[in-house]
């Protein structure tokens, strides 16, 4: 006589998580949604210029001065606040402050002083 084929139940964690509304579609969690504009960045910008971060996120609202520009395919700056903390942030999160050298101020305004 041959054995039969065990079975065993479900386990317990393998509970469906599916909404019971067939209509609308479940979204994931974990979407990301990019933001386009990112990729045209601020133009402008120079090494040395003082900046302020915008947006959310570390060191948000703090000045900083720009160390260095990335070309990249969103273009970002590497910038080191005044509290000593550095970080890469988009160039479209960052707000140019004018200095008191005027080195802040877009390049038309540095020649009028």
């Amino acid at each position: 006589m041959r054995k039969r084929k065990q079975t065993y139940p479900p386990a317990r964690t393998a509970t469906s998580q599916r909404s019971t509304n067939r209509a609308m579609p479940m979204e994931r969690p974990t979407v990301v949604s990019i933001d386009v504009n990112a990729l045209a960045g601020a133009g402008g910008l120079a090494v040395g210029d003082r900046v302020r971060i915008n947006g959310t996120g570390l060191y948000a609202g703090e000045t900083a001065v720009v160390e260095a520009l990335t070309g990249t395919a969103i273009p970002s700056v590497f910038v080191r606040t005044d509290a000593g903390g550095t970080r890469r942030v988009r160039t479209i999160d960052v707000q140019r402050l004018p200095a008191e050298d005027g080195r802040g101020l877009p390049a038309e305004d540095r020649r009028a002083q």
